[in-house]
């Protein structure tokens, strides 16, 4: 069922020339192509359907939708039947009715009037009620209903329940699986009345190939499927619209409120980024936000070993001031920091970073986006002229080769998955560049053309091996590149790439790619017309992230595949907002809009407007940060939303940092791995419990609203605004809008951004301008940001991390589909019974070799560390990679990532670390610490 208050027009929408035509004697003008049915709804009426809705293919099968057309024989079914100029359409008469009574009499038979559990939210109920049934003269024996109902309602999975007793097999959700979801986990199976639904091999939702997006949910007419907190809250008395919180595709959700609390949320189908679909982590993981773990009392404590006091916020704020400026008066301006985060709204971040910059005096910002995606910040704005993707996603509806690098969208960005999947299926060619078998390279009506299944580390000499095919085989679009691009940089760069030691051939002995498997990639990317690049961490988080990004831009560049829809080079960006986080300042370098804190006039117009003057040298990075901690000179930290002790790689080492400081202050919303190193707890709130935005991975500005009060009574910026003014530096908002008026007027991307017209337009695409009043989709058409493109050379430099006798395995990490992140959020949720446990995929000749099972526990070692997991033995990964994911802090799975980063941005290599894997019989001594709750320790000084 759709959210409240929508209006379903039945059929989707065309794109032809204007016809006009006639309904019920109202004139109505709609595009070529559209149905009777959708063009009788955006005229005011309202055609009775069932198997139809807006969001799917026309199916023509539950013949409630009969029209009559003048000078036409027969009831043509409207969501079948195009309109025609001039045709003159009737869609209630006694004779329509007639028909449609007798269907839906049909239909009561198989489900009976007040059978479904929420009968106002059900179509056919409501149909059949309209129309004057009560009960179907044709119920009884040898009706479907009667072959099923003792069949037991399906409520394996935990958020929804199938009822086959309900259904009437108008494969709306098997359609929705296919079309909008395109898993084909749903069927219709059987003949006539035995004619059912089912879930893979007819086996229980929970443990069929079913994502649990609920697109299925969503789409059935008669509660057959519904949500379980449905079928508890009863009808929503509001809807909100608003963004979900988790990953970067940023989707637009609605959220339905009963009695004050959230009953269901459902994607909003005028949303750009999702077009009307989720996941299930939007959809369904949002209970976390009302856990029982979440802090709602502000804490502190003089040393880490104490225990916490609850006081009041008053009185947290006071203290807190107090450190930071004891801290300050003894250890100078610069011994303190903060970090923001990508988990929060770009006015919360804008404010955090003013506050370290103007309160605290200092430029010792930094955020998330350090340890993620800083790579292509720098990349992007070096070759192309901005940090940020070129392209929104429906774009790759236009792309007829689609090249995956270092990403596993399914897992990871799930509705855009569907999104490239549904083109995929509709005939582009798909290469994927990854050490891992992740699921699109095969999947239902999906295969890739080329898998590049290269060894942890070696993007870059892929990446010039395929430029190698592009330059010496004639592939390079020479009039483009002379038109838009550096001459200088192009020659340089060719030349470089010509190379002998960058072919295929040679490549081949370090990536382990076949040097045909390359060719053939690179001409079928070459040859488009329209190649699109979409990557994700596999390419950022390693020592050369920067360079495979800069490499990504010149391949791209040289093909002539920027500046139109249907091409560019996308970053996936992980977490909700961290395209927003890096927009907002965050970086100790740079001020909103990523001008350097050097810059005279850029620096001016900030000490003009926050009337404080700023410094002029960049701050420290995070790693920086923790260096100079465990030196001493860097002794107070303030971290809004980030848990560092769980995230950032070398866990012994980050502890060791944290635990040398003087003053952590920790806001969040639950007592996360770093809070146990903190000072002072600030609780924080929820996507659900504030105002602001979020920008997604398409830069994509929207709005996130809130739904229910803060439970701890203050949202996350006026914690912030709070804080700064305790500290003496006054901040005076009483709404995010007046924050984000600030940084319309100091950002020249947001110079057109208000929250009136993102109101009005739903969602904006940045930059937003006098040029751009609302937005732009695509950015470097006719020319890039930065003026000429520029190539830069991209040697392949290999990694420190380097396998041995003693560790000979390459471990490299990512996420699933059901957790997220550190997995704070989806710990808490009913999502822990698809994945509890972070597991350590090994190949079955490894493992072989090692004596291992499918589900021992294993010892893994690095030059890092330690810890033990529990083993997955899987052909996903080569011989010699093993792979886990870092959603649970008691894996540990950070202890053994190293120090390793980025040459330009230090972004952590944690694609890339050697280790060796045996059979053990207990946990760590880590794992065994902290099971026992043994608190942290102070460093000594």
């Amino acid at each position: 069922m759709y959210a409240k208050g929508y209006h379903d027009l039945g059929t989707p929408g065309s794109t032809g020339g204007a016809v006009t035509l006639e309904v019920d004697g109202a004139t109505v003008t709609v595009p070529a192509g559209t149905s009777i049915m959708r063009a009788a709804a955006l005229a005011g009426g309202d055609i009775p359907k069932l198997c139809a809705t807006d969001t799917l293919k026309a199916f023509g099968s539950c013949r409630v939708c009969l029209v009559e057309i003048e000078g036409r024989k027969g009831f043509p079914a409207s969501c079948t039947t195009e309109v025609a100029a001039g045709m003159k359409v009737r869609t209630h008469s006694e004779a329509l009715a007639k028909l449609r009574r007798g269907v839906l009499e049909l239909y009561v038979s198989e489900h009976p009037m007040g059978s479904c559990p929420d009968s106002s939210r059900c179509d056919l109920e409501h149909l059949a009620r309209e129309h004057g049934i009560g009960e179907s003269r044709f119920a009884g024996p040898a009706t479907a209903r009667d072959l099923h109902t003792h069949e037991p309602v399906d409520a394996s999975n935990p958020y929804f329940r199938f009822d086959n007793d309900l259904c009437i097999v108008c494969s709306r959700c098997v359609r929705a699986c296919e079309e909008t979801q395109g898993t084909f986990a749903l069927t219709i199976e059987g003949r006539g009345i035995e004619s059912h639904v089912a879930a893979s091999a007819a086996q229980p939702f929970l443990e069929s190939e079913c994502v649990s997006c609920g697109a299925c949910v969503e789409a059935c007419p008669t509660g057959a499927l519904m949500e379980k907190s449905v079928i508890t809250a009863g009808l929503p008395q509001q809807a909100v619209t608003t963004t979900c919180a988790y990953c970067g595709v940023g989707c637009s959700l609605i959220a339905e409120v009963t009695d004050g609390a959230v009953s269901r949320m459902v994607p909003n189908r005028n949303g750009r980024a999702n077009q009307g679909h989720a996941c299930v982590k939007g959809r369904f993981a949002y209970g976390y936000a009302t856990h029982t773990d979440r802090v709602t009392k502000p804490m502190i404590r003089k040393r880490i070993t104490d225990e916490w006091r609850e006081v009041s916020w008053d009185e947290a704020f006071s203290y807190a001031a107090s450190e930071f400026r004891r801290i300050q008066a003894a250890h100078g301006r610069d011994s303190v920091g903060g970090i923001t985060s990508s988990r929060c709204t770009n006015e919360e971040t804008f404010l955090v970073q003013k506050l370290v910059r103007a309160a605290f005096g200092t430029n010792n910002v930094d955020t998330c986006a350090r340890v993620c995606h800083s790579p292509t910040g720098y990349g992007l704005k070096h070759t192309l002229g901005e940090s940020a993707g070129t392209q929104e996603f429906v774009s790759v509806q236009h792309a007829d080769v689609i090249m995956v690098i270092g990403a596993s969208p399914t897992e990871a960005h799930p509705v855009f998955a569907s999104q490239m999947k549904r083109r995929l299926r509709a005939g582009a060619k798909l290469i994927v560049i990854d050490p891992r078998g992740i699921p699109l390279v095969k999947s239902p009506h999906i295969e890739a053309d080329f898998h590049l299944r290269l060894m942890p580390g070696t993007n870059v000499a892929v990446i010039n091996a395929l430029a190698h095919v592009v330059v010496t085989e004639g592939l390079a679009k020479e009039q483009y590149i002379a038109d838009r691009c550096e001459k200088a940089s192009y020659e340089t760069w060719k030349k470089f790439v010509a190379d002998p030691v960058n072919s295929p051939e040679a490549m081949e002995k370090i990536s382990g790619v076949p040097a045909e498997t390359i060719r053939g990639a690179a001409r079928l990317y070459a040859a488009g017309p329209n190649s699109a690049i979409y990557y994700g961490l596999g390419v950022t988080e390693h020592s050369q992230g920067t360079t495979m990004v800069m490499g990504i831009a010149n391949l791209a560049m040289a093909t002539g595949n920027l500046g139109r829809e249907g091409v560019g080079v996308s970053p996936l960006r992980g977490q909700n907002n961290v395209q927003g986080s890096c927009d907002m300042g965050s970086f100790p370098h740079e001020f909103s809009g990523y001008r350097h804190v050097s810059d005279d006039a850029t620096r001016s117009l900030f000490e003009s407007m926050w009337k404080v003057q700023l410094g002029s040298e960049p701050g420290l990075r995070i790693p920086n940060m923790f260096e100079a901690a465990l030196d001493g000179s860097f002794r107070g930290m303030y971290i809004q939303g980030e848990d560092l002790a769980q995230s950032d790689p070398n866990t012994s080492h980050v502890t060791a940092a944290l635990s040398a400081l003087e003053c952590l202050v920790i806001q969040d919303i639950f007592h996360n791995e770093t809070a146990r190193f903190a000072h002072v707890f600030l609780p924080g709130s929820s996507f659900l419990e504030k105002d602001g935005t979020f920008t997604n991975a398409e830069r994509r500005i929207s709005r996130v609203r809130k739904v229910i009060e803060p439970l701890a009574g203050l949202a996350d910026w006026e914690v912030t605004v709070r804080l700064s003014n305790a500290l003496g530096y006054p901040m005076n908002y009483t709404h995010p809008s007046q924050i984000m008026d600030e940084i319309a007027a100091l950002t020249p991307t947001f110079t057109g951004v208000s929250y009136e017209k993102l109101d009005r337009l739903g969602s904006i695409q940045w930059p937003c301008n006098e040029k751009t009043p609302e937005g732009t989709p695509t950015m470097h058409i006719g020319s890039f940001v930065r003026g000429k493109g520029k190539f830069y050379v991209t040697a392949y430099v290999p990694t420190n991390e380097r396998t041995s006798s003693r560790y000979p395995l390459l471990l490299t990490t990512g996420r699933v589909l059901t957790q997220y992140n550190v997995g704070a959020q989806t710990r808490r949720t009913a999502n822990m019974a698809w994945h509890s446990e972070d597991r350590l995929e090994l190949h079955p000749h490894d493992a072989e070799a090692r004596g291992i099972e499918h589900g021992d526990w294993v010892g893994v070692t690095s030059r890092a560390g330690d810890t033990v997991l529990r083993v997955e033995i899987t052909d996903k990964v080569a011989p010699g990679v093993v792979y886990t994911t870092f959603h649970f802090p008691e894996s540990g799975a950070n202890l053994i990532t190293t120090d390793n980063s980025d040459w330009a941005t230090n972004c952590p290599e944690y694609k890339v670390t050697a280790v060796q894997v045996v059979k053990v019989a207990q946990p760590s001594a880590w794992q065994q610490r902290r099971q026992a709750k043994i608190p942290a320790e102070p460093a000594s000084s």
